[in-house]
């Protein structure tokens, strides 16, 4: 019986939180939308960022970042993370001091405000399947964001867990960091599978923490380096996503 009854509960809560945050999302996002045509969102994030982080509250999301060392909130990084929830652009911008944007899906650009949003502050579409020029200017526009200092975030794994863990990562993040010579910060976001996961509508109470992870040079690098690069950030974002899962991560 009182399982039955902790059922509902969750369920009624659930239901009304997805109404709270998406009608803050639509009903705020027009507003957001003609504050920033007045300002360069390049150049200032506060309205874009208390914005996200209000969604995250209003969706119950308790958020907590950890920060290394070696992290600097003023350079410009490449920010590398693994992937669990539809929440998590909002998530990496209320953690990211930074100017940051985000290389997407291009589908995602055709969500209803959020897509005309998207594409006015600056985020990068990627198209599955892409055709050389397309993938020509996919770098192009991304050393161009990286070199006017807007750092970058992007999901390597390509689509969000099903399971929690955190899965292969594809190349060409670490192709075009050496490339362009820009650290990458690993990032580890935990907690996210347990409030919102892939194929669940269900918003579970959780704390979400976002580790920053110390930054990891990529100047003097080749291409030969990539899988070594690669291999290196996965492990570091993995081991730390599966200490969070057994209970590890203090």
């Amino acid at each position: 019986m009182a399982a039955g009854v902790r059922s509902f509960w969750l369920r009624l809560r659930a239901g009304a939180l997805w109404v709270a945050s998406g009608l803050h999302f639509f009903l705020l996002s027009p507003v957001i939308f003609l504050i920033e045509l007045a300002l360069d969102p390049r150049r200032n994030d506060r309205p874009l960022r208390w914005f996200f982080r209000n969604v995250l509250r209003v969706a119950g999301v308790r958020l907590e970042v950890r920060r290394a060392p070696g992290f600097d909130p003023h350079r410009t990084y490449l920010f590398v993370a693994n992937h669990v929830n539809l929440f998590d652009p909002f998530v990496l911008f209320s953690a990211i001091p930074q100017p940051l944007r985000g290389l997407e899906l291009e589908s995602h650009f055709r969500i209803p405000g959020y897509g005309w949003m998207a594409r006015r502050f600056g985020n990068i579409p990627v198209q599955k399947n892409a055709t050389p020029a397309q993938l020509r200017q996919l770098w192009r526009r991304t050393r161009q964001a990286l070199d006017s200092g807007l750092s970058l975030a992007v999901f390597p794994e390509g689509g969000r867990t099903r399971d929690g863990r955190v899965g292969h990562f594809h190349d060409g993040a670490f192709r075009m960091a050496i490339e362009f010579g820009y650290p990458i910060v690993p990032v580890s976001i935990t907690g996210s599978f347990e409030f919102n996961r892939k194929g669940d509508w269900m918003l579970y109470p959780s704390t979400v923490v976002v580790v920053l992870h110390e930054p990891i040079q990529t100047q003097g690098l080749t291409r030969a380096d990539v899988p070594a690069l690669r291999e290196q950030v996965r492990s570091i974002i993995a081991e730390t996503v599966e200490r969070a899962r057994r209970g590890e991560l203090g």
